[in-house]
């Protein structure tokens, strides 16, 4: 051979070599097939927190019960509204200042108040035979405000529950979503509960999120998704929601000074979500206070509020909540736009690949093991020992995986930079670097293919414990 060919080749090998060691450049944020722009997202996220203050209403079986959790096989002939007025309802969400409704048109109970083809426990076969929902889109748009709907996924009567769910159990969620997002009009927002969420333990793989997500953006691309989840994730990223969602009465609590996302607070007027039968003479909470401690910090803080109020069993507000929201609209006046939401990173939606996959990682305390790392639970950890100078943390997914997303949340911020890695056939190659000062650090890059993902901390102010590793694959 050719000494011209034996240089040819050797400038081959160093281009490879040069290749092999290259990072792969990371990319602003994408545009995701079938989904809304970054861009278009970001502005109806603007629009909801420019809506202040609105009005969320749990009506269903739970009213005719007495307590919010009822017996999920209660007869449907309990529900019998006799004075139901949608109308009375808008008013008085129009007099405290309001913009929005939002109604409860499936509880956990899994009784639907729509004229629903999907079962047959629903309003329509009570004594009232009325589609509730529908009368409540037209009344609050008669009064010009926005129309809401909340929907749980947790369903006890229709068995949809942790461990038990079938496709046949996500196909009948996809239908009545279907029917909600078809039959009523723009949706502005779709409040989901009972989701992964540490008391209702249905994971985002039983019920799977994107397919839902990607449903609900088809039907209605404009409609916000809003998951009841931030007991379980983390304040500081919006991973499956739009919104930022916390219920102030379970104890949530957004940080009004360091809050940087779209948010929204719920909380009851009454005592309860759903109506009792001593709500009509039990005082309701002070609208003076609801107002100072609530609407106008929170909605400084990027953070609309969401003020419950039950109907009683005829149907009606009771007279006591009717008079404390005209209260508020004589003490709180809507202001108009909040100032500009921050725009920051695209909400995570895809499967997490790296969640319960074999994990390792240098020396770590036996309460801190690596397990702790990626076991989709955000209070545990994996975390460094002290005496570790150049700590690492991998996962194995045992068989190459195509990936183009890492989120990397720390237990606290403490790395301020690091290194990731990916294997391929057995040979280690730079993915990228980072320099996120955050608690939660989410990065998008090209998609590559691999069996494991490394992080290398290489900087940082404490022994680095990382709660949760995530790893995934979304569509771009």
């Amino acid at each position: 051979m050719t000494r011209k060919f034996f240089a040819k080749l050797s400038l081959s090998l160093s281009f490879i070599g040069l290749v092999s060691l290259r990072a792969v450049a990371q990319v602003p944020e994408p545009a995701q097939v079938g989904l809304p722009s970054a861009d278009a997202l970001h502005t109806l996220q603007q629009q909801f927190e420019d809506l202040r203050f609105g009005m969320f209403i749990h009506f269903g079986m739970p009213t005719y019960m007495n307590q919010d959790w009822p017996d999920p096989d209660a007869p449907a002939s309990l529900v019998n509204p006799t004075k139901l007025d949608c109308n009375q309802w808008a008013k008085a969400a129009k007099s405290a200042g309001m913009t929005y409704g939002c109604i409860t048109t499936k509880h956990h109970s899994g009784f639907c108040i729509w004229d629903t083809k999907t079962t047959d426990y629903s309003i329509m076969s009570s004594p009232c035979k009325r589609d509730v929902v529908g009368e409540f889109a037209k009344a609050f748009r008669a009064q010009g405000l926005k129309v809401f709907l909340y929907y749980s996924i947790l369903d006890t009567h229709h068995k949809i529950r942790p461990g038990f769910i079938t496709r046949k159990d996500v196909d009948m969620i996809k239908a009545q979503l279907t029917e909600l997002l078809t039959n009523y009009g723009p949706i502005t927002a779709l409040i989901i509960d009972g989701w992964d969420a540490p008391w209702s333990r249905i994971s985002y793989d039983e019920v799977p999120f994107e397919e839902v997500y990607r449903l609900i953006k088809s039907l209605q691309p404009d409609c916000l998704v809003m998951d009841l989840n931030s007991a379980k994730y983390p304040a500081e990223a919006l991973l499956y929601t739009d919104i930022k969602s916390y219920e102030l009465g379970a104890g949530q609590r957004i940080s009004k000074s360091s809050n940087r996302l779209p948010a929204l607070t719920c909380l009851p007027l009454q005592e309860n979500w759903f109506w009792k039968t001593d709500f009509p003479t039990k005082p309701v909470k002070d609208p003076q206070k609801l107002v100072n401690d609530l609407i106008v910090p929170l909605n400084n803080a990027w953070c609309n509020f969401i003020l419950n109020v039950a109907p009683n069993t005829d149907g009606l507000m009771d007279d006591n909540a009717v008079e404390a929201l005209a209260s508020i609209g004589r003490l709180w006046k809507n202001q108009g736009p909040v100032s500009p939401v921050p725009a920051g990173p695209y909400p995570v939606i895809s499967p997490n690949i790296a969640k319960h996959q074999p994990a390792e990682g240098s020396w770590s305390d036996d309460m801190n093991i690596m397990d702790f790392g990626n076991d989709d639970d955000f209070r545990s950890a994996w975390q460094s020992n002290p005496t570790v100078k150049a700590p690492w943390y991998q996962v194995d997914f045992g068989k190459d995986r195509s990936f183009n997303t890492i989120v990397l949340t720390e237990a606290e911020a403490h790395t301020s930079h690091y290194r990731f890695e990916y294997c391929e056939n057995g040979v280690w190659h730079p993915l990228l670097t980072g320099d996120q000062k955050g608690r939660v650090k989410i990065h998008r890059f090209d998609r590559v293919w691999g069996d494991k993902v490394r992080v290398w901390l290489d900087v940082f102010d404490a022994p680095p414990a990382i709660a949760e590793l995530g790893v995934f694959d979304e569509r771009r």
